[in-house]
């Protein structure tokens, strides 16, 4: 199969930006992309460059290829023509409602105008649309690339056909998009990882644990797990035969007194220098930059294997 020809427009090529072009290009897909910053094409392309191995690792389809990346200043040529256009521009307001302006005067009545934003609702940014029922949230796990989590939600005229429309376009390209039902602000994913750094930074003023070994805590025991299933099906696991019923019937009282204890977000910034002086701690010795090319490595072999299973959700 090839996707030679069809048209995406990624407008605004910052970091996620430019992580989706990689993921559109290693689909096969034609990528216009557009941003007025500075430096904006050079980096767009370093970036395309310095990442083009990892997807290859992943498996390319079919004309997929560097080469099918076109640059513009031109939001109007980037997005003209295109089948799905994939928005990741600056969080806020009201550069987004500029943004969906421009889109839509050069984009199909028809076409799909996903947003990346991590954190505002789609209701607030299709507020101003002309065609606000094709205006969904698009919001990857980053980088996009790599993690395969798209979360996908229409605002308050989105219809739901073209939330649909834009699940299946993402399980087309390999993705792993998930409906969220109702808006709520940072969606699902970023909340569930607040609430782990709630406690996590809690930990850390109040000294029960210091910044490395809460690190270590999760990245050597339940990061692991998570990593392959989910909370909900391991507390399945953890339940053996009588599975999650049996497991919070036995550890729901004690799991309700710890939460009754968890921590608050710390309230003023006085938490950031502990914090940051425990990360400088723990990355002595180490190269961070070689880090997280190794982190990716690491991941690629797991999205392999998790690819290859049969058995894993």
């Amino acid at each position: 199969m090839t996707n030679i020809n069809r048209k995406i427009a990624i407008v605004g090529t910052g970091v996620i930006g430019a992580s989706w072009a990689t993921h559109f290009l290693a689909q096969g897909f034609t990528v216009f992309a557009t941003d007025p910053a500075d430096n904006a094409e050079a980096r767009l392309y370093d970036f395309v460059d310095a990442n083009w191995a990892s997807v290859e690792a992943l498996g390319l389809i079919e004309g997929a290829s560097k080469s099918n990346l076109k640059f513009t200043t031109d939001l109007t040529k980037a997005v003209n023509g295109a089948e799905f256009v994939q928005e990741s521009g600056p969080e806020r307001i009201e550069v987004k409602h500029k943004l969906i302006e421009s889109i839509e005067a050069a984009a199909g009545v028809d076409t799909i105008i996903a947003s990346s934003t991590s954190g505002l609702l789609i209701s607030d940014i299709q507020s101003k649309a002309a065609h606000p029922e094709r205006i969904v949230l698009g919001h990857p796990f980053n980088p996009p690339h790599l993690i395969p989590l798209v979360e996908v939600l229409g605002g308050k005229l989105t219809t739901p056909e073209n939330v649909t429309k834009a699940i299946n376009f993402y399980d087309s390209i390999g993705k792993k998009p998930i409906r969220i039902n109702k808006e709520i602000k940072g969606h699902v994913a970023n909340r569930l990882q607040v609430a782990l750094w709630r406690e996590a930074f809690s930990l850390v003023v109040r000294g029960v644990a210091s910044v490395e070994d809460i690190d270590t805590a999760i990245s050597n025991g339940p990061g692991l797990r998570w990593a392959l299933l989910g909370p909900f099906l391991n507390l399945h696991a953890s339940g053996g035969p009588g599975g999650i019923t049996h497991t919070l019937q036995h550890l729901g009282p004690a799991q309700r007194e710890w939460a009754q204890d968890l921590g608050e977000y710390p309230p003023t910034d006085d938490y950031i220098v502990p914090c940051a002086n425990g990360v400088v701690t723990e990355l002595e010795g180490y190269d961070f930059v070689k880090t997280l090319k190794e982190r990716d490595e690491l991941l690629i072999g797991l999205l392999a294997a998790k690819k290859g299973s049969s058995q894993i959700p």
